[in-house]
């Protein structure tokens, strides 16, 4: 039998997308409980996605503890896979466990040296590293088509047969004429009752109540044409410029790319049980009602 083909495993070129975390400072105690303050109110945000690291954000001559960064990670639920590093970084980057990947950014920064572009694009969604793995097993950066990962659609206990459908729809990606990805949305019209889960990997349209206890996830938009009595996180890989929009504002949880707000702070009262739109103002949630007459 040839030594090329075998029924048993095949190798292939390939290239998969994953998010970036961009270091910016080597305290790791500071990095803990960032990390902590961001997400123990929402620990699905980043469950079993992979990441890559990204050193480049860190001073010349600035070293962290690559393997207490991966376990610092993999406590908040993310699987590293690889490291992005530059020129100078890589013989101590690359000497922990992690591979050396390429970063093919999708946010058009030419040189990842240059902070002042890097921090303007901050704003304008999430970073991306491409892992490309060749036939011979190393890593490369061909120009090939990228399969991108995520959180899986979690089933709705309850959710009838078509919507299950339809949230399955929802993490498949269609390239549009003009090369753009478009994800579908998904929309669930029954009520969502306290321990039930919805995610999307665009857009979310509700159009029943959101009880105490229930949860909208997003990585696009989210509108709730019901009150919203439970948990809505939208833009939940990163995406700052998404909005969480609804009928009647009365939520245990409100969170947009990783910035949340809880009961435990109470909301303005001429926002509470109105029409409401939620967008973010660079690191702040901004509540505006909504004039639906």
């Amino acid at each position: 039998m040839s030594q090329k083909k075998t029924p048993y495993f095949e190798l292939r070129s390939g290239s998969v997308d994953t998010l970036l975390f961009s270091v910016k400072t080597t305290d790791l105690d500071a990095l803990s409980k960032e990390l902590t303050r961001r997400f123990e109110a929402t620990p699905e945000f980043f469950a079993n996605d992979v990441v890559a690291i990204d050193l480049r954000r860190l001073e010349a001559g600035e070293k962290i503890e690559m393997s207490a960064l991966v376990h610092l990670l993999e406590q908040v639920r993310m699987r590293p896979i690889g490291v992005v590093a530059s020129e100078a970084q890589r013989e101590w980057a690359g000497a922990g466990s992690l591979p050396l990947v390429e970063s093919r950014d999708r946010r058009g920064i030419k040189d990842p040296k240059d902070t002042r572009d890097s921090r303007e694009a901050e704003t304008d969604g999430p970073a991306q590293a491409e892992l490309a793995i060749g036939d011979n097993g190393s890593a490369s950066n061909p120009d090939s088509a990228a399969v991108t990962t995520g959180a899986s659609t979690t089933n709705v206990p309850g959710l009838g047969a078509a919507a299950q459908q339809g949230a399955q729809a929802g993490g498949t990606n269609a390239n549009g004429g003009d090369g753009l990805v478009v994800r579908p949305t998904l929309v669930i019209d029954k009520p969502l009752r306290s321990g039930q889960q919805v995610y999307s990997k665009g857009d979310l349209v509700v159009l029943g109540l959101v009880s105490y206890g229930a949860e909208v996830i997003a990585e696009g938009n989210i509108h709730i044409y019901a009150p919203l009595r439970g948990r809505a996180l939208a833009g939940v890989h990163g995406n700052h410029a998404a909005r969480i929009f609804c009928t009647c504002l009365e939520p245990e949880l409100i969170s947009i790319a990783g910035i949340y707000r809880t009961t435990e702070n109470a909301l303005p009262p001429d926002v509470v049980g109105k029409p409401v739109q939620v967008r973010l103002d660079q690191e702040k949630l901004l509540f505006e009602t909504l004039r639906l007459n």
